[in-house]
């Protein structure tokens, strides 16, 4: 059962899923919300139970952006304080996750409706859905630490044009620049979503899930290949030894699915986490 008012936080079969639920409302983004989120993801992160987070809305809307229904000083923030943007601290917190991120784009997603979302490990779409990271338009500039995140994912032309011009598009381009892993008919959006779930939920060892995700987000960056040679020769050692990897390669010999004895909140390797330091 969901403990939230504008979100609702279900946990089954080792599959969290977070809905943005403010339908009548188009889902759009409350401070109330992005506490609530932050909230989810920490619980997401602190259950073992959780091995895949899917992210969703309640509707016909994914999530139409900001709430701006208070009128234009929506985002009038204090000249004498040091802002922080909200929506990065999302970002980052969702990049940071543990668990793999799955976003189900059951409609339409604008704002930070659409850059949130960029920090997700896959997004699928149903047919129907549209997108717009429309800032410039109303005088602002992309937010959540999408300026990162959108060019890394889909290259700095495809990202420029969809963030200068602040127009919509649909899941056909979406699916072409790369935003997007798949579009479903909206009865199937779900299954799929779940399917891509299972199938990490019912063959990965929940440790290495965890470290592949931090290694292939973080070292992906880096100017040279030297850092990722340098943290996978760690993880290599601190895994191939441990029960997972005993239990997995006795699984793959025996012809039987693995039982996983590692825990993301007890067996990452004491060099973890690595970045903001030397290499291990």
């Amino acid at each position: 059962m969901s403990e939230y008012e504008q979100i609702a936080y279900d946990v089954a079969d080792g599959i969290a899923t977070i809905t943005l639920a403010r339908p009548d409302a188009l889902n759009t983004y409350t401070p109330q919300m992005g506490r609530e989120l932050l909230s989810a993801f920490d619980g997401v992160d602190g259950d073992d139970a959780v091995r895949v987070l899917v992210i969703t809305g309640a509707g016909r809307v994914f999530c139409a952006g900001a709430d701006v229904s208070g009128g234009g000083d929506r985002f009038a923030y204090p000249g004498d304080v040091e802002h922080v943007d909200p929506g990065g601290v999302l970002a980052l917190r969702l990049h940071a996750l543990l668990k793999p991120v799955i976003v189900a784009f059951n409609g339409s997603a604008a704002g930070i409706g659409a850059t949130l979302p960029l920090a997700a490990d896959f997004r699928l779409a149903s047919k129907d859905a549209q997108f717009a990271f429309g800032f410039t338009r109303i005088g602002i500039v992309p937010e959540a630490a999408s300026s990162w995140f959108l060019p890394n994912l889909v290259g700095q032309q495809q990202a420029l044009e969809w963030t200068l011009t602040g127009r919509r598009f649909d899941t056909t381009e979406a699916l072409a620049g790369g935003l997007l892993r798949s579009v479903h008919d909206s009865a199937d959006l779900l299954p799929a979503v779940y399917a891509l779930a299972r199938e990490i939920v019912d063959n990965a060892a929940p440790v290495a899930v965890a470290l592949t995700r931090q290694m292939m987000r973080r070292l992906a960056a880096e100017d040279t290949p030297l850092p990722a040679h340098q943290v996978g020769s760690a993880a290599m050692q601190a895994l191939g030894g441990a029960a997972d990897a005993r239990e997995g390669i006795a699984a793959f010999l025996g012809k039987r699915p693995a039982n996983f004895p590692g825990r993301v909140s007890s067996d990452l390797p004491d060099f973890f986490p690595w970045w903001g330091k030397e290499p291990p």
